[in-house]
């Protein structure tokens, strides 16, 4: 994927969340019945996740940050993924303050959405075989609105030797993935529009995401249009899934528990020995870095979602 592949890979999916091509850095969404709760930013990431709080600690390490005192007293609310804050109107004004007016907030969420989804997708998309820039931009949106794993499984088949090529093993994701949103609790049956846009551009042929193109009444090109149509932005989660795992890091006292020794035995099997005894101190702190770092993850020894998934958990 060269980079006005990315670029266009990236507009799409910022056209389903935000309705922008560019994206929206200051948007911040509530919508009654999403599993994600509070959202926010060019690509809206979540508070349930606690990708929210590893967004707003990244742009709070930036020394030129504006916002950074504003936004300190919440990070503990944040990673915590405390969903009172949902209803936090002072949150919420500063959040759009910062994305609308700092530009060390937007480019602390270009560097994080990269890093914490674009960058694994693409890495996943490899390793299963997916070779189109297309392909890659699907997987890419499954891990921005969440449950790749899921479909994954529901698909079955392999792409290669014993399988099916890339383009019948996409197609059977894409209907896959439409038929489980469709059976979801509102909001999700109405994202299935990512889905139908998905279809059209296999259909057109547009493996290659040659410019230009159009995608929900947005013609992407190297200028950003503005989408008109209605935007839905609710995550994927079927409620029958377990909850997401909290946020692990040092702190004081020590985090304790399954999650903790889960995390633990995850690195012995990368090769990182340790006791697995459920703490969370700095030995297992410094492991984790040691992993982030091989994996070209931020190194801060915050295990969030994507440092989650690269340890297979």
């Amino acid at each position: 994927m060269n980079p006005l592949q990315k670029l266009t890979a990236q507009a799409i999916v910022n056209i389903f969340e935000t309705g922008h091509i560019a994206g929206d850095y200051g948007s911040v969404t509530l919508l009654k019945g999403d599993a994600g709760h509070l959202t926010y930013g060019r690509s809206q990431t979540t508070l349930s996740s606690g990708n929210l709080y590893l967004l707003i600690q990244a742009y709070c390490d930036r020394p030129e940050a504006l916002f950074a005192a504003d936004f300190r007293p919440y990070l503990a609310g944040l990673a915590a993924c405390d969903v009172a804050l949902d209803t936090d109107m002072t949150l919420r004004d500063t959040l759009r303050e910062a994305g609308h007016n700092d530009p060390a907030m937007k480019e602390a969420q270009d560097r994080f959405f990269d890093s914490q989804y674009f960058d694994p997708a693409v890495r996943t998309a490899t390793a299963r075989g997916i070779a189109t820039p297309l392909g890659t931009a699907i997987v890419y949106d499954s891990f921005i609105q969440g449950g790749f794993r899921r479909i994954v499984a529901m698909v079955g088949s392999e792409i290669g030797p014993g399988g099916v090529d890339e383009h019948q093993w996409i197609q059977k994701y894409i209907d896959a993935r439409r038929a489980w949103l469709s059976s979801l609790a509102a909001p999700l049956p109405t994202t299935v529009y990512r889905m139908d846009a998905f279809n059209k551009l296999v259909g057109d042929g547009a493996w290659d995401l040659p410019l230009s193109l159009t995608v929900r009444g947005s013609f992407i090109s190297e200028e950003t249009l503005k989408n008109t149509g209605p935007v839905i932005r609710a995550s994927a989660v079927d409620a029958n899934d377990p909850p997401a795992s909290r946020i692990l890091r040092l702190t004081t006292p020590y985090l304790r528990g399954e999650e903790v020794r889960r995390l633990q035995i995850a690195l012995n099997t990368a090769g990182l020995t340790n006791s697995a005894d459920g703490v969370y101190g700095p030995f297992t702190e410094a492991l984790v870095k040691k992993f982030q770092l091989s994996k070209t993850l931020k190194s801060d020894g915050i295990v969030g979602p994507a440092t989650l998934t690269a340890l297979g958990l």
